[in-house]
């Protein structure tokens, strides 16, 4: 499991019908998309602390690796095929008998044609585990939904401090727009913003809810795993300029703590209701020691540095705690993976 950085989430910790307690290990959690890249270390961390996890997956393969993975818990590590995230009713039998859910489960890639691609899965999938919670999930507490810095930032010429009261409503402008023309990062952005309305909108209907915003081969590794492969692993940063390397870079979370984040955000009473940035600060690809080109002293140190994209975080240093890796630790884990 790579270590490599996540650039920002939030996460959603929710209560189901009425403000209720917290959970606490042995609980059993319900993990979606638990061969995700996030979700792979959330399932982990859950299991390092004594829950139970079932988690999700879209096929049989996907399911016989998790279970190789995660074998040596036993019984405490369980994995159910929800092959459609899209149809209705697709988590009814799955959030039966949990009493917390992760949901992960959204695409992330940059190549969707149709903006749909992204969107409908992302809506579907996040309203239609709430809807299977409030009809089947009897025992269900607190739901955690992650989504990202997508959904709160936009574009802009000039420096930009985002918080928890923000929304991203200019890439649904781009989209409405452009439509299949828009660019890709426009749709994904569209695709998170989307789902998190659509998160809200179900918590004002019948929930009570808290919230947090964060391979052997590159063929293999995931869309942020690979832009790092490329960017540091690579003997020649992958032909990136320079230039590049010193200005290009927004927020970010080493994974592992953004897992932390989803776990804590499970057992803090106070982020009940909550929206929360996570993030561990600024970053260029310069930044990341061990890469193999550019330009020393360059990046977030130094003088001639913008940095366009920034995240107020003190609502999760105040509830959750969160302490975060160094990009350095970060780094080296990283690449000692490859």
């Amino acid at each position: 499991m790579h270590k490599c950085r996540y650039k920002q989430a939030y996460l959603f910790p929710s209560l189901k019908r009425f403000i209720m307690p917290a959970v606490q290990p042995p609980c059993k959690v319900l993990v979606s998309g638990a061969n995700g890249y996030i979700a792979i270390w959330v399932v982990r961390t859950l299991l390092e602390k004594g829950y139970s996890v079932r988690g999700t997956v879209r096929s049989e393969d996907k399911a016989g690796h998790l279970r190789q993975m995660f074998s040596s818990y036993g019984d405490k590590h369980e994995v159910v095929v929800v092959e459609d995230i899209t149809k209705e009713g697709a988590f009814d039998e799955a959030v039966k008998g949990v009493d917390a859910i992760e949901h992960t489960a959204s695409p992330f890639h940059m190549n969707a044609d149709d903006p749909n691609e992204l969107i409908i899965p992302a809506v579907n999938g996040t309203v239609g585990i709430l809807k299977s919670a409030l009809k089947y999930g009897q025992s269900v507490k607190r739901v955690v939904v992650t989504s990202s810095g997508a959904a709160i930032l936009r574009d802009s010429p000039t420096p930009s401090v985002f918080s928890e009261l923000d929304w991203n409503e200019q890439c649904l402008e781009i989209l409405k727009e452009k439509g299949r023309e828009a660019p890709n990062m426009m749709k994904y952005r569209a695709s998170k913003t989307l789902a998190e309305k659509g998160f809200w909108g179900m918590s004002e209907t019948c929930f009570s809810l808290p919230a947090i915003n964060a391979a052997t081969a590159p063929s293999g590794l995931g869309t942020s795993s690979n832009m790092f492969y490329n960017y540091v692993a690579h003997p020649n940063s992958n032909g990136a300029t320079n230039e590049f390397l010193a200005s290009v870079g927004t927020a970010w979370i080493d994974v592992r703590d953004l897992a932390g984040a989803h776990v804590i955000s499970l057992e803090k009473e106070a982020a009940g209701g909550e929206r929360i940035i996570v993030s561990a600060g600024l970053w260029k690809w310069q930044d990341f020691s061990g890469l193999p080109k550019g330009n020393p002293g360059a990046g977030t140190g130094h003088p001639s540095t913008v940095h366009l994209c920034n995240y107020d975080t003190a609502k999760a240093a105040r509830i959750l705690g969160v302490k975060y890796r160094t990009i350095a630790e970060t780094t080296r884990d990283t690449l000692a993976d490859y």
